[in-house]
């Protein structure tokens, strides 16, 4: 049998088609890597569904035959089929403003605490549900979430994998299964929803048009297809008490607990409890993430990222911070026009160069994690030892060191590729490679080199800092 498998990782900023190969350890490589960037037409922002889909095609053919293959990419946005399969309109963008106003609109209309009961969500303006009810669906037939959007297209089959279908805030946390009555009291069609599917499920074998075109077939699995929970799935950790970030356009950071917590103080906090893996639960709240920093990036053509990490290490420390989180950094624009802007709103002098902002955002970033860790080990009861930080921002050291330092924590950084492991890992134990959750972990932590980053000691500087924004 052969031991290779192929992962499609949809990101928010790109994609990427890899190849895993477990006949002596677990070694990753990549088949073929695409950007993926927001279109707008007309004043709507959308995501050029059908020239990812192009790219994946590509890197199946490069990657070459392969046990199966695992499809996984960021929550919440989808596509809608009419009754004979066909896609309806290119998947809305979440960053786009459509939904404004439509969870207020909702949490008036259901009651705040009502939602939170049955989908342990946190509110956010993007959510499947406040989309789907900004959405024209008289003439959808299913909805498909990304992931499972191209899994039908490689397969003819249709379905929604659980870790990413709780993300939509209409699949209940305590059954997961689809919420029909909540689904049913808010007007939306119940015939839309497809049937569940569970991580490690077969989907089905390519299409035969598919496997023409990339010259080979195989079977598609599902996979924890939330890159989240693909990425948690392979975070290195030997135990429980740990915290994690999962860190790129977006960090996720909380704890992994086997069961919800749907107090009214978790409500509050805007915590999120999302199926994970083996019925984990993935207890977490979004922070912005390097989204703040690519946006400032467009901003400055041709700036280097890396001379201007450099110089950001040497700029004064906390000399302007602000909150990742307020609303006005989730849409595309001019970014350090907004951060100088928050930054006066609070009081503060805006950053005098681009190394600055770089600075600004980096120990933002810092403080939202700090904040959202320390607010899940209180709300869960979870004691946490060690923060791991994956996914893109691992490579990001001076992110890593001031996480270190924000938490008061040690951060164990890696490995960046964290969403490409689990989604692999997954289809490996479907395969009989791998036993469990602790074996896969067990795994990535001998994959690759990590690094730990100890707290310097020094919390108070990052306490007087938070109290500015927070």
């Amino acid at each position: 049998m052969s031991r290779r498998f192929a992962a499609v990782d949809l990101g928010a900023s790109s994609g990427r088609v890899m190849l895993a190969d477990l006949s002596d350890g677990l070694r990753l490589t990549e088949a073929h890597r695409f950007p993926n960037g927001p279109v707008r037409v007309a004043g709507r922002l959308y995501w050029d569904i059908l020239g990812l889909y192009r790219e994946i095609l590509t890197g199946l053919r490069a990657a070459g035959p392969v046990s199966s293959i695992g499809v996984d990419s960021w929550a919440v946005d989808y596509g809608l089929l009419d009754a004979s399969g066909a896609l309806l309109g290119n998947p809305v963008h979440y960053r786009d403003d459509r939904t404004a106003g439509v969870s207020e609109r909702v949490a008036a209309s259901v009651g705040a605490a009502s939602l939170y009961e049955v989908s342990g969500l946190q509110v956010l303006p993007f959510n499947t549900l406040y989309q789907l009810l900004a959405d024209r669906l008289d003439d959808a037939a299913t909805m498909l979430l990304v992931p499972d959007l191209i899994g039908y297209w490689l397969t003819g089959e249709r379905g929604a994998e659980v870790t990413n279908a709780s993300t939509t805030g209409l699949l209940d946390v305590n059954t997961r299964a689809w919420a029909f009555p909540l689904i049913e009291r808010l007007g939306l069609p119940a015939g839309i929803f497809p049937p569940l599917r569970q991580p490690g499920e077969a989907i089905g074998g390519l299409r035969r048009d598919v496997a023409a075109e990339i010259g080979w077939s195989a079977p598609v699995r599902a996979v924890g297809s939330h890159d989240t929970a693909s990425a948690v799935a392979a975070v290195p950790a030997a135990g429980p008490a740990f915290a994690y970030v999962s860190c790129g356009t977006w960090s996720l950071a909380g704890v992994e607990l086997p069961e919800p917590v749907l107090t009214p103080e978790s409500r509050a906090a805007n915590f999120t409890n999302e199926a994970g893996i083996d019925g984990t639960v993935r207890y977490l709240r979004n922070v912005m993430g390097l989204w703040l920093l690519q946006e400032c990036l467009r901003a400055w053509p041709g700036s280097d990222l890396g001379e201007l990490l450099a110089a950001a290490a040497h700029e004064k420390p906390f000399a302007a911070v602000v909150n990742p989180d307020e609303p006005v950094f989730l849409p595309p624009g001019d970014m350090p026009a907004r951060i100088a802007a928050e930054c006066r709103r609070t009081g503060q002098i805006p950053p005098a160069s681009p190394a600055a902002y770089v600075r600004c955002v980096l120990e933002s970033l810092a403080l939202g994690h700090r904040l959202a860790v320390r607010q899940a080990m209180e709300l869960s009861g979870r004691d946490v030892e060690v923060v791991h930080l994956v996914g893109g921002g691992s490579r990001n050291e001076l992110l890593c060191r001031f996480t270190a330092d924000a938490c008061g924590l040690p951060v164990v950084a890696g490995p960046a590729e964290a969403t490409t492991f689990g989604n692999v890992l997954v289809q490996a134990r479907a395969a009989g490679l791998v036993s469990d959750l602790t074996e896969m972990r067990a795994l990535v932590a001998s994959a690759e080199p990590l690094r730990r980053y100890e707290p310097s000691g020094d919390t108070g500087a990052w306490a007087e800092a938070a109290s500015r924004v927070f």
